[in-house]
């Protein structure tokens, strides 16, 4: 009476030890049915990776891409290898095997998140050299059976050792899809040690390759998430800087009037004091030296009056060569004494080629108490012209 047949699998799957199911004349029989698996999760994995190296051009997604094609084509190779028994497949399924581990390895060496792991870079060369070890043995068995023990389970080792790599190599990514992606990974890593308790190991390679496509797009989306955020931020301080940038005064560098009449518009009522300057005989300083200097005194009340008031005061240019000044939340007798302090370091200006250029400006405050803004700023003015009046009335007289 003939014994019942030994039951087991061959597949095509590149990293597991292929146990076999002999039949009666103890040949082994491949399984169709875990083949299929292991290419259906090879195949979309494949195409996952290539839909992402697409839309992204990132290097580790495109390797990825490689290795699951390479991959497909390795469990056609070991199907075909059990099936016929023919040293052609045979080796064919060896060099692919090989050039498998060789391009895993890569993609942990290029690793988009955490390539630069400086405690791994020698490991790259250490596994290539391991991938040539299971080609080495595969001779050394003399029958088709211990031939297709003996290669995968040295193959198996060894990409073992490499998903491990690459699993290592995304230890610095925190997002979800990075973890489903190491968890897959570990999966593939202890695969020789738990595959060949299977009865049809292809089905469970399937699932684990499902889990790494799904953790490959979650790591996709998260990233594109971030630079979502990323580029809103930078998008957000450069309308910041733009809207600045619009509300500035090119030569002195003060808020110009656009931006006091957004302010007067805004401020219906004002807490604080408003101080209006406007320089003396500046028409005649720009018909004597020219325009050149003007600009150059222009600019230097500009960086004179932004160093005398705090940083949640505002100073503008009002006009030509008029400025005013908002004392936020200041009772009046802080702003005279500033606007006297300005004028007084005015008079020892000195423009260059020219020497010492005396400038005056006359300059007139208001207190706000609760009014509006307008209201406060008018006031101002009117007392700048007052003081303006007299002290060219005063000059008058002294010249007579």
């Amino acid at each position: 009476m003939t014994p019942p047949a030994k039951r087991g699998r061959y597949g095509g799957t590149p990293f597991t030890a292929i146990k076999g199911e002999t039949g009666t004349m103890g040949r082994p029989i491949a399984d169709f049915p875990g083949f299929v698996f292991e290419g259906a999760g090879a195949l979309l994995c494949a195409l996952v990776f290539v839909f992402l190296y697409y839309q992204s051009r990132i290097v580790f997604f495109g390797l990825w891409a490689a290795a699951s094609m390479v991959r497909l084509l390795v469990a056609f190779l070991g199907y075909e290898a059990v099936r016929l028994q023919m040293w052609a497949w045979l080796a064919a399924y060896a060099a692919l095997g090989f050039v498998f581990a060789l391009v895993l390895t890569e993609t942990g060496k290029r690793s988009a998140i955490a390539g630069h792991a400086a405690g791994w870079k020698g490991w790259p060369n250490v596994l290539r050299a391991a991938s040539v070890v299971p080609i080495a043995i595969m001779p050394a068995a003399q029958s088709w059976p211990a031939r297709l023990d003996l290669y995968p389970l040295y193959q198996g080792l060894l990409l073992s050792l490499v998903f491990f790599y690459n699993f290592l190599m995304l230890r610095t990514n925190a997002g979800l899809g990075a973890h489903i992606f190491r968890v897959a990974l570990l999966l593939e890593a202890a695969a020789p040690f738990w595959q060949r308790s299977l009865d049809h190991p292809g089905y469970y390679t399937f699932a684990v390759h499902c889990s790494l496509a799904f953790g490959a797009m979650a790591m996709w989306s998260e990233n594109q998430a971030l630079r979502i955020r990323d580029l809103a931020t930078e998008l957000a301080g450069a309308r910041r800087e733009i809207d600045h940038t619009v509300d500035l005064d090119r030569l002195t560098g003060l808020l110009n009037q656009s931006a006091l009449a957004a302010r007067v518009e805004a401020c219906p009522v004002f807490d604080g004091v408003v101080a209006v300057c406007d320089m003396d005989h500046f028409k005649e300083v720009n018909d004597r030296f020219g325009h050149l200097v003007g600009d150059e005194i222009l600019r230097h009340i500009g960086h004179l009056i932004r160093s005398s008031i705090r940083q949640e005061d505002e100073a503008f240019r009002w006009g030509g060569d008029e400025f005013v000044v908002l004392f936020h939340h200041q009772p009046p007798g802080v702003a005279s004494p500033r606007m006297a302090e300005i004028e007084a370091r005015l008079k020892d200006f000195q423009v260059r080629g020219f020497g010492v250029l005396p400038i005056s400006f006359s300059w007139g405050t208001a207190d706000g108490h609760g009014r509006p803004l307008r209201d406060v700023l008018d006031e101002a003015d009117s007392v700048m012209y007052g003081r303006k009046r007299a002290r060219a009335t005063s000059q008058r007289a002294t010249s007579l």
